[in-house]
């Protein structure tokens, strides 16, 4: 029996996981880390952590399952996007990383914007000058800490950087690239009009790969830190939502996911380049070779129901802490008893303002509608619906751009839910399932491993083999029927708040 590895480095901890070539998980280690935030706003980690928590989940596994080393036929890592990692000539750590979600840099956004061009921008790197992206991050330390960018040979993305301590190489692959805007994603390869206009050296990147193929082998030196076998493969793996794309098979044009995190994700693949023009979606290209994969993203998804359930289900929370259930049981219950549309409650999602379709910081949540017979499980129904008629509004702009959406799978918490699911069939009209495994971005970058070592032809066909799904969750259309009157109406309430929302800002 042949295994792999999938290294998953997320925010919060690196999660390892060995799996058969049948993909089945035989042994899992997560190692926690702080992030630090030296000023509001601010979001840096030590990548040094990254390495050490990679290092010690890939001996922990090994250790746990018993399997020799030699039986691992390769490794893939999953990442966190957009993060800087700046290295000097020896290869050492000249700063912490600037993450994803660090917001300090919208004065260079502006200055990317002015030098390359807002629409030339999308054109090439298909998407806006964003604060989560790397160039802008670049571009920040570059204006404040000259020093600092004088000394760096080498910039890496998060998951690159355990790469290259794994094996030396200095490597990054597509998907994770698409998110620096440096990258010329229909082109997948660097953009050496953006570089030029920006004024960043091309030899401090990476070589760029596609995600399956073999970027390196694993060095003795780190092959005695993190008990694998000097010589083991090391591939290109994938940026997270890339891989979580790969770990439900949503490798195929017609496929989607929507996860229903804390944030909201609407992801398409497709192999036909769609750039939207006016930014609302992000388009990178994908683990697939020559495939791309479309993005709609919705800020508060899981997080209104979280703030609801914070603040107006403490009955709830009592009685299922007495239960021994998740008080998202019990709230999952109370919205089944409340017909569709809450009686002509709808809600606006916008509790910290909005990406996709609106592009709009200023605007915010609201319940329309309220009268005096609403209840709050009329309320707490209400809010459900509004999420989900949110992610509609992202497959909308998907649907607009030709991206063919006929299957949907549903992950994150909010997928966990047979209400909300059902909800997303009758507001899409299309079936709805989930994904047997659990293990989502490391059963990903697993895969890629195994096609880049042989085990499987192909990315789609790694998926076949591995990739299980359950029961499907159909539309019914007497309530798909329902649900488009509300959500017609939903469209319409931005566009009649957009300036209030403005103005409240301005207060």
């Amino acid at each position: 029996m042949a295994y792999l590895i999938g290294v998953d480095l997320g925010t919060s901890g690196t999660k390892t996981v060995l799996f058969d070539e049948n993909g089945t998980p035989v042994a899992s280690q997560t190692i926690e880390y702080p992030l630090y935030q030296p000023q509001n706003g601010w979001a840096e980690q030590d990548p040094l952590d990254w390495w050490n928590a990679a290092a010690g989940s890939m001996k922990a596994v090994i250790a746990k399952s018993g399997i020799q080393p030699g039986d691992i036929k390769g490794i893939g890592i999953s990442g966190q996007m957009h993060g800087l990692v700046m290295l000097d000539k020896a290869g050492n750590v000249l700063r912490k990383s600037i993450i994803w979600c660090d917001q300090r840099t919208a004065k260079e956004c502006e200055e990317i914007t002015a030098k390359v061009g807002a629409k030339r921008l999308i054109e090439i790197t298909a998407n806006p000058a964003l604060t989560g992206f790397t160039a802008s991050k670049i571009m920040w330390v570059k204006n404040n800490e000259p020093d600092i960018y004088a000394k760096c040979a080498h910039i890496l993305l998060p998951k690159d950087y355990v790469r290259y301590m794994l094996t030396g190489e200095f490597a990054t692959e597509v998907s994770d690239a698409s998110g620096m805007q440096l990258l010329d994603v229909p082109g997948r390869c660097w953009s050496d009009e953006v570089l030029s206009k920006l004024g960043i050296d091309k030899s401090l990147l990476a070589k760029v790969y596609e995600s399956p193929e073999v970027t390196g082998t694993v060095t003795a030196q780190a092959a005695a830190l993190c008990g694998v076998a000097a010589g083991t493969p090391v591939v290109g793996g994938a940026g997270d939502n890339a891989a979580a794309a790969v770990g439900t098979g949503t490798v195929e044009d017609g496929i989607a996911f929507t996860t229903i995190g804390t944030s909201g994700v609407v992801f398409a693949h497709t192999s036909k380049l769609s750039i939207d023009p006016k930014g609302r979606v992000h388009t990178f290209c994908c683990a697939v070779p020559g495939a791309w994969h479309v993005m709609g993203v919705t800020q508060a998804a899981g997080l209104s129901l979280k703030w609801f359930r914070d603040n107006f289900c403490s009955p709830e929370m009592v009685t299922a802490a007495g239960m021994g259930k998740d008080p998202y049981y019990l709230m999952d219950k109370q919205a089944e008893r409340i017909p569709i549309g809450a009686d002509r409650l709808l809600y606006l999602p916008y509790l910290m303002g909005e990406r996709t379709p609106h592009l709009d910081p200023d605007c915010r949540g609201a319940f329309f509608g309220l009268s005096a017979m609403h209840t709050r499980q009329h309320m707490l129904r209400a809010v459900m619906e509004g999420v989900v008629y949110s992610q509609r509004d992202s497959v909308e702009v998907l649907r607009g751009m030709g991206v063919k959406i006929n299957d949907m799978l549903a992950c994150g918490g909010g997928g966990s839910s047979p209400l909300w699911r059902q909800m997303l069939a009758d507001v899409y009209n299309c079936p709805v399932k989930t994904v047997a495994s659990k293990e989502g971005p490391a059963l990903g970058v697993a895969i890629l491993a195994g096609v880049g070592t042989g085990i499987y032809k192909s990315v789609e066909e790694g998926c076949k083999a591995v990739i299980r799904t359950n029961p499907p969750q159909n539309p019914v259309a007497e309530d798909s029927a329902q649900y488009e009157k509300y959500y017609r109406m939903y469209t319409q309430l931005y566009p009649a708040l957009k300036e209030s929302y403005k103005q409240l800002a301005s207060i």
